[in-house]
Order: C-alpha cells, then structure tokens, then sequence
C-alpha cells in the first residue's frame, strides 16, 4: 500500500511541475486536464503526509518513553502515545478506503436523508445540527442544496429531512457519511445534568 502511495505522491508532484509550465499554462485542454487529475488524488496525499508526520511523532515519542530517565517525561510520552496511535490507526484506515478503486458514481449529486434515532428530542436536535453541519460544507464547496422534505420540532430540531445536493465530486465525498451518527452529552434540555445518548441515520444516495 505504502509504495502506491508513494507513487502517488510522485505522481502529483510531476503534475504541480507540469502545471507551471508556461506552455501547459496556455492550453485549455491540458491544463483542464491536469487540474481534474491532481483534484483527484490531492487529497490522498494530504492524507498520506498527515500519516506521515504522525508516525513520525510517534516514533518520537516511544524512542523518549524507551531512553527517557524522567518520570514525568515519561508520563507525558505515554500520553502522546496513547493519543497518536489511534490516529495513525485511523489515518491507515482511511488511506485504505481511498486507495479503494473509483466509483462510477463519484463524480454526482446526491439525495441525503437525515432521521433522528433514539434519544427523543435530543436525537431531532442532534439531526438537526447534523444536518446543518453538511450544508456549511457543501456552502465550502460551492455545491448547491435544495431542501425536498424537512419534519421539524418544536425546539429547533428535526425527525426527518431530505436534501438534494449537486456540484463537483458530491458523493465521492459524502458516502462514506451513510449509517448511525451518535453523541454522548448532556442535553440542554436536561436539568439534572445527566449524559444521554443520541443517535441519528444518515442515507447519502447517488
């Protein structure tokens, strides 16, 4: 996995390069071309390099936690290690997914349904929050939502919606968003102060 990464890698820096070639600069087609492949596997990279420096703290921190004669190095080292290995755990996971082969359906629009699940009214304002949160970033990439169905409640959140969302590489980037969202916290709603969970579904269809 790590070679084809990079190779990757590689792969883009050569097309940056073309890019700023006057000549390429100058040729619609070309450089159309060249913008739509790095759009594609710039953000591989990105991930590859946050992988990266992450193994590379990591390393940091257990070669300290190993030769360290402070105790409270040591205990400092050991919370970094706690803390970055399951985030290189998680970046790992994620570069599988993206090294995954192309989806026809990549490069669509999609209909997005958000339902509350269990937790009552906590679960229609976290889905609504949820919901909210997917359009400021489809605001951020300048794709256009347009509400078809929406069941709100009485406190600002909703049991249902259903939005349609079109622009450039939609549901390459917002499959992976379908299943169950949940979040542990207090509810505004709660007076005693006690953690609820929550819940809410995602459906992302192409």
């Amino acid at each position: 996995m790590f070679e084809r990464l990079q190779d990757i890698e590689k792969q883009a820096d050569e097309l940056r390069i073309r890019q700023a070639d006057p000549e390429v600069a100058v040729d619609p087609k070309q450089s159309r071309e060249i913008a739509q492949k790095l759009a594609e596997i710039q953000p591989v990279v990105d991930v590859f390099r946050d992988y990266r420096g992450v193994e590379t703290d990591l390393e940091g921190a257990k070669e300290l936690l190993a030769d360290g004669d402070d105790p409270e190095m040591k205990e400092m080292a050991q919370a970094e290690i706690d803390e970055l290995e399951p985030r290189l755990e998680a970046l790992k996971e994620k570069l599988q997914v993206m090294l995954l082969p192309v989806d026809p359906n990549d490069q669509r629009g999609v209909i997005l349904e958000v339902r509350a699940g269990t937790g009552g009214e906590e679960a229609s304002l976290f889905a609504g929050e949820l919901l909210r949160m997917y359009g400021r970033y489809s605001e951020s990439k300048g794709w256009k939502v347009s509400i078809t169905e929406t069941s709100e409640t009485g406190l600002g959140g909703i049991n249902k919606a259903v939005v349609m969302i079109e622009g450039d590489r939609v549901y390459s980037r917002l499959k992976f968003e379908s299943g169950v969202h949940r979040v542990q916290r207090v509810p505004s709603t709660e007076s005693s102060g006690r953690i609820h969970t929550s819940a809410a579904t995602v459906a992302v269809m192409p």
